[in-house]
């Protein structure tokens, strides 16, 4: 399986790309939501894009819209893991298209459990 991280902190592309690589996806990463359109465009569609919020250049809630908006990405699973909390936050991001919503800090477990949730977990990781 493949996975998108895109977010502007390194530091935290490094910590959900190792995360989602020890569940045994394949990453790659983008450092804002423009970024992650053109590794799209350039062919490398993942079942699952990771996504924060607040970006420079396009944000993760226009990145949302945009993927939403285009039918052949239509199948993809987006997840917003971001430190946006309150509730009408993740209330626009799910009503944009994202599948599921983590708030950052979080656990390795915490995204594990959500991916379990989506049906994303490679098969060995869920045993």
């Amino acid at each position: 399986m493949r996975a998108l991280v895109i977010d502007d902190s390194r530091a935290m592309r490094r910590i959900v790309s190792g995360t989602l690589e020890n569940l045994g996806f394949e990453v790659n990463q983008a450092g804002d939501g423009r970024e992650g359109l053109d590794v799209l465009a350039d062919g490398w569609v993942p079942d699952l894009v990771t996504v924060d919020w607040n970006m420079p250049v396009m944000d993760g809630l226009q990145f949302v819209s945009a993927v939403r908006a285009n039918p052949a990405y239509r199948a993809m699973t987006i997840m917003m893991v971001t430190s946006e909390s309150e509730h009408t936050q993740i209330v626009r991001a799910l009503a944009a298209g994202a599948h599921e919503y983590v708030i950052k800090p979080f656990t390795a477990d915490a995204l594990r459990d959500k991916l379990a949730l989506l049906g994303l977990l490679p098969q060995e990781a869920a045993l």
